[in-house]
């Protein structure tokens, strides 16, 4: 099998189900079971507790960026060994779910389970953006940035969808024990999956790399990097922006669910489904169009013009409150909630991405995609990395 940076096919496939597997946690915690907390009678305060607390591995996790960087060594390539480890210690810690008989009952217990499953969530969508902005060549970044997202709301369809029904007809713990076979499954097809050619595809020893003497000896100066990196105008205003808009959208999903629940006497299995479903497929496709527009189009019009697109529908929308009681009217609303997001994804990917500093630790490298033998430590300079930039708000 060739390696990732030897076959664009690969890549496509590769990026699409590590985001598959990154989904089916964020559509389960974030739809199935928060439409059932909403279902069993928990207040707005309680769910809005439940997102915020196992949101919280997420909103500090660009402090895996530096050790992705600094340790980069391994036989099995750069980003893989990191990619394996987090998808390892994420299986293993989903069976901590087990410990949840009554979801309502164990409340707490339920919650600060997701929270210790998002720590190595977190960690390994750090880096699988790192091994993206390492391996796929600039001309297929909005095409791969599209199938990364398609492959987001596909597996948040499956969490919220097929889950939810599973959370009705077997219990919590089955679908607990449901994500977890479907998380293994697919922890397997990465350790037949090089990153480069002549990888090792398991192995425990380090290999000397052209980036060991720049790597190995400048964690501190990976820091410095990162917070220059942070800290300019352009990327503080990109990334409040980006934050605003994403913020703005979760909350209105959130209240509009929980008003469907609990307002309109909507089940909660209808609401995850009709998201997981319809909205799903839609969403996909657009995010399939989106991607193939975002290697054409300039990357700041596109985000704005989407931007400005999202607030006119959500202003029209909740200017029409008196007629979300219609069914009709509700279920289009749903559906089409469901394809904002990962559109508004497609269109800031390309533009944060552009953020990401190839001057790494005083070297100012010529970079040539997809080769990978540069020092170029982008894990941990990308000032707003990849999708989800902030999961508790891009979770559907």
């Amino acid at each position: 099998m060739p390696a990732l940076s030897e076959s664009r096919s690969l890549r496509y496939f590769s990026f699409f189900y590590l985001y598959v597997m990154q989904g089916i946690p964020s559509g389960f915690a974030l739809t199935a079971v928060t439409n059932y907390l909403a279902a069993e009678g928990l207040d707005a305060r309680a769910i809005a507790t439940f997102g915020a607390v196992i949101g919280l591995p997420w909103g500090v996790k660009f402090l895996w960026g530096p050790l992705v960087d600094r340790y980069q060594s391994s036989a099995m390539g750069r980003r893989r060994p990191w990619v394996l480890a987090a998808q390892c210690l994420a299986f293993l810690a989903s069976f901590t779910l087990f410990l949840t008989k009554d979801p309502v009952a164990d409340f707490d217990l339920l919650m600060w389970s997701f929270v210790f499953h998002g720590v190595f969530a977190s960690l390994q969508d750090v880096s699988v953006d790192a091994l993206a902005i390492t391996v796929v060549p600039l001309p297929e970044r909005g095409r791969a940035n599209a199938l990364m997202k398609g492959g987001m709301v596909t597996g948040q369809a499956i969490g919220a969808a097929g889950l939810a029904l599973l959370l009705h007809s077997g219990g919590f713990q089955t679908a607990a024990m449901v994500q977890s076979g479907l998380l293994l499954g697919l922890t397997v097809l990465t350790f037949f999956i090089r990153e480069q050619p002549g990888d090792a595809l398991l192995a425990f020893h380090r290999v000397a790399r052209q980036t060991e003497s720049v790597v190995h000896t400048s964690f501190v100066k990976i820091l410095r990097e990162l917070r220059r990196a942070l800290l300019t105008r352009q990327s503080l205003l990109l990334f409040f922006a980006v934050a605003a808009v994403f913020l703005s959208e979760r909350l209105f999903q959130r209240v509009y669910f929980l008003h469907l629940i609990q307002k309109l006497g909507w089940s909660d299995t209808s609401v995850s489904v009709l998201s997981g479903t319809y909205g799903a497929v839609v969403a996909v496709g657009l995010a399939l169009v989106g991607g193939w527009l975002s290697d054409r189009l300039d990357a700041r019009q596109m985000l704005l013009i989407v931007a400005v697109a999202m607030g006119l529908m959500h202003a029209g929308f909740s200017a029409a409150e008196p007629l979300w009681a219609d069914t009709r009217v509700a279920t289009a609303a749903v559906i089409i909630r469901q394809t904002l997001e990962p559109i508004f994804s497609i269109a800031a990917l390309p533009a944060l991405m552009s953020l990401c500093r190839l001057k790494v630790l005083g070297h100012n490298l010529p970079f040539t995609w997809p080769s990978v033998t540069k020092p170029t430590s982008l894990a941990s300079i990308c000032p707003v990395r990849c999708t989800p930039i902030f999961p508790p708000l891009s979770w559907g």
